[in-house]
């Protein structure tokens, strides 16, 4: 070990969202912080990196959305937001229909105006199809919001999602398929909700300042005897990998990233563009542009891909499935019993977590922490 004449207060593993504000918070309360991270950059997924003065989500659409006040409150200390709102479209067979399912979408399906004659096409839809016990994802959906719905802007965009037929997916999947019988194209009921302005980059870089970072910092190959460095640890990693696997492998669905940058101004005219049918392979094509509502010469795109995970490349989504979250739950068990170590975020927790969701996690888990 490396002769330290005293230790940080915390070892912090990684640099997203958990980390920097764990490690903001504590800075805070005047501990001594080491933030490390294995990438060339801060802010984990959430990286926006500025290409022809666009700022480019490296990871996916990134867009903040939240019901609580005081997350809302919280994070608006190192931003300023925009009035974006997530309005994506569905592309089939070269047609374009509006999302979440609301009139307009109804509209552009059925050609129908009021909500009544909305409702009655809905449950025409179902009185042919309607399955007793669901026992997939299809005849879940399909009872949920009939064929016409289901075939054009359901099916193809999971089955790429999961990497299966809907026939193979189980039905709990989707619980609820929200209808809207109201003209409104605002896909999240959040009364909080914007891009900040300039990206999400700098609300890491803000977070994290004073503090000691050291990126392209591997865990395992530098710091894995940590308690050389610090008295407790702070992990965002894979909880499982932390713990050798030896309950196995939990896992996850992967998504592969196409960047292209156009010589035009506007390509889509929406910052989301999802693309419903399987023979297209990529799920959705973003414009990074839109969500800044930038007049820039040029624009970029990204083509995003589902694909199946393997260990060792970026893991997006857990797959909380039964298995899974029981292998989770053995790792938690561990890991409770470990009172120097806390596990957070998205690979600590197996969770699929939105960002507000993360913000509350750390809140709560920094009250914990220092006993307030």
């Amino acid at each position: 070990g490396k002769f330290m004449t005293e230790k940080y207060d915390y070892l912090i593993v990684g640099a997203g969202l958990y980390g920097s504000i764990f490690a903001h918070e504590a800075h805070k309360r005047g501990k001594r912080c080491l933030v490390i991270d294995k990438r060339y950059h801060l802010a984990g997924n959430i990286y926006t990196e500025k290409v022809n003065e666009i700022n480019v989500h490296k990871y996916g659409a990134h867009i903040f959305h939240t019901s609580n006040e005081e997350v809302w409150n919280y994070i608006q200390q190192f931003t300023k937001f925009n009035h974006y709102v997530n309005s994506p479209l569905a592309f089939y067979r070269g047609r374009i229909y509006n999302l979440p399912f609301n009139m307009n979408t109804f509209y552009q399906l059925w050609g129908t105006v009021t909500p009544e004659e909305a409702q009655a096409k809905i449950r025409d839809q179902n009185k042919d199809r309607y399955y007793e016990n669901p026992k997939n994802l299809e005849e879940q959906a399909i009872n949920l919001v009939g064929e016409d719905i289901y075939v054009k802007l359901i099916k193809g965009y999971t089955e790429k999602q999961w990497g299966r037929d809907a026939t193979k997916i189980p039905a709990f999947i989707i619980t609820r398929l929200p209808l809207r019988f109201t003209y409104n194209n605002n896909y999240f009921r959040d009364p909080y909700q914007g891009i900040p302005i300039g990206g999400y980059t700098p609300i890491v870089e803000k977070l994290l300042d004073g503090i000691e970072v050291r990126l392209n910092s591997d865990f395992y190959t530098g710091y894995k005897n940590w308690k050389e460095y610090a008295h407790k640890l702070v992990f965002t990693g894979m909880i499982d990998e932390f713990y050798n696997h030896r309950y196995g492998f939990l896992e996850y669905r992967g998504l592969h990233f196409e960047n292209e940058e156009l010589e035009i101004e506007n390509y889509q005219g929406n910052a989301v563009v999802n693309y419903t049918e399987r023979e297209i392979p990529y799920t959705r094509i973003i414009e990074h542009k839109h969500f800044e509502f930038g007049n820039q010469p040029t624009t970029i795109i990204t083509r995003e891909y589902p694909k199946d995970w393997k260990y060792g490349e970026e893991a997006y989504y857990p797959i909380n499935d039964e298995a899974n979250n029981n292998k989770f739950n053995q790792y938690r068990e561990l890991a409770e019993m470990d009172r120097d170590i806390l596990f957070g975020g998205r690979l600590g927790n197996y969770k699929y977590y939105d960002m507000d969701k993360v913000i509350k996690a750390v809140l709560d888990d920094v009250k914990k922490e220092f006993k307030e």
